[in-house]
């Protein structure tokens, strides 16, 4: 057990002072007490946050950030930008998506993002057949997370049709491809492997309702425990609206809501164009709406009805996505800021009286530990694993700022560099913003990013 001491936490009753946190080997918070510096084994001078569940990434696209910056002929959207990553993803080899990988973990680390939720569907080689080990990109996902020390929760993604009603893939996405049989069985091996890694949490990713069709749906449901996480992509985009209207006669969430089981195991990635009904039910399922601001800017995709969605008790989280951008500040700043223009009003997301970015920071922790299914409790509290970051009370975002204002400082004036201490489980990763495999992780991928764009 090691006492570590804090000037300054938030706990899960608000901001205390001169607190000792003792933390088991496995990184279990066992108690909570006031103290002196002296007792500690280990004291943290700064602002100390519970640490942020990044619940959806997609790690190889952190490679090709700002190469889909270039306008094209017509109007540009999502669909344009999808073509490029297709492009762009057809010749990674295993050991280059180890590489990216760890790169974009060091990254969210050094944002105060202390687990991911990586939504995994580069199964296959270039050539679209199994690798000797069928497992192998899912393996290096885990070997970067392992090295970098972030939480992972691997969320294998199910991929078989290229559009609603079970349309044939394309030739571009032979290496996403997975039948029912061959995908529960890559689940169950990575169920197995991964017993003796009780950081590492396997959970399941229907890629989308048009990825997957309902019988497909349907058998990898009742084939997967109940208590295991479920992610999928849903009505990020109109065109996907509108082509599940026509396959259907409902809209996506709808559709999904009327016949599948919604519960709290589930996250609905963008949920971007719903209506007031399917926002309702989404709160009352207790599912999380897993947002992605950043990407969502970035592709076009929309704005969420966040305001509307917390005033009937829905549940939400923040995720990475494309990693065009890693940032976990802006990805709060850009949530409350969309509101706020959709809105033309200010602090859309938060309550009288009450600091906005505290609101949406302990929803977000609380919704991403949820979707995620990390273990312990959410936050910081007995019981809970001792994942934190610690601001810098020098940075010109906090410097002479009382607790009460920190978050909001740093959420709405503030960056990574305003983090400087990262814990996972009650092991240092990052101090002075430093990780100790940085520059190792960074030439590799130095290297990686030459190898791909070399023919660009």
């Amino acid at each position: 057990m090691i006492k570590h001491f804090f000037n300054e936490i938030l706990l899960s009753n608000g901001w205390q002072q001169n607190q000792f946190l003792e933390i088991a080997e496995n990184g279990e918070i066992l108690a909570i007490d006031g103290g002196e510096p002296p007792d500690a084994d280990i004291v943290h001078n700064g602002f100390a946050v519970p640490g942020m569940a990044n619940v959806h990434s997609h790690a190889f696209q952190r490679a090709m950030a700002g190469l889909a910056e270039t306008g094209g002929p017509g109007a540009d959207s999502f669909w344009s930008w999808r073509q490029v990553m297709y492009g762009f993803l057809r010749e990674i080899t295993p050991e280059q998506l180890e590489a990216i990988a760890a790169q974009a973990y060091l990254e969210m680390l050094k944002a105060g993002f202390t687990s991911v939720g990586e939504f995994h569907y580069l199964h296959h080689d270039k050539n679209g057949r199994a690798f000797a080990n069928p497992a192998e990109m899912s393996h290096r996902i885990r070997d970067a997370a392992k090295e970098t020390g972030i939480g992972l929760t691997l969320l294998p993604v199910l991929y078989r049709y290229s559009g609603f009603g079970a349309q044939p893939p394309h030739d571009h996405q032979r290496r996403f491809i997975l039948d029912g049989d061959k995908f529960l069985s890559l689940l169950e091996f990575l169920q197995f492997v991964t017993t003796e890694e009780p950081d590492t949490v396997i959970g399941v990713a229907p890629h989308s309702l048009r990825a997957v069709n309902p019988e497909l749906l349907n058998e990898l449901l009742v084939n997967i425990p109940k208590n295991m996480p479920r992610h999928i992509h849903i009505a990020e985009q109109r065109k996907e609206v509108s082509d599940c209207f026509d396959w259907s006669g409902l809209r996506p969430v709808e559709w999904l809501n009327e016949n599948v089981a919604l519960n709290d195991r589930w996250c609905l990635i963008h949920a971007t164009h719903v209506t007031d009904r399917e926002l309702a039910a989404i709160a009352l399922s207790d599912a999380v709406a897993g947002l992605c601001p950043i990407t969502q800017a970035n592709l076009g995709d929309g704005i969420f009805p966040a305001g509307d969605f917390l005033e009937a008790g829905g549940k939400f989280a923040l995720g990475s996505d494309s990693n065009v951008y890693i940032a976990l500040a802006e990805e709060v700043r850009l949530l409350e800021y969309g509101q706020r223009l959709t809105h033309r009003s200010r602090n859309i997301l938060g309550i009288p009286g009450r600091s906005t970015g505290t609101r949406i920071f302990e929803n977000a922790v609380a919704g991403g530990h949820q979707a995620l299914a990390r273990p312990g409790r959410a936050g910081l509290q007995i019981g809970a694993r001792a994942n934190f970051a610690v601001l810098d009370p020098s940075h010109p975002a906090l410097v002479g700022k009382p607790a009460s204002t920190v978050l909001d400082s740093w959420l709405f004036a503030g960056d990574n560099s305003v983090v400087k201490d990262v814990y996972v489980n009650g092991r240092v990763v990052i101090t002075g913003r430093h990780h100790l495999a940085e520059e190792k992780i960074g030439a590799r991928f130095a290297a990686t990013i030459k190898e791909l764009t070399s023919n660009l």
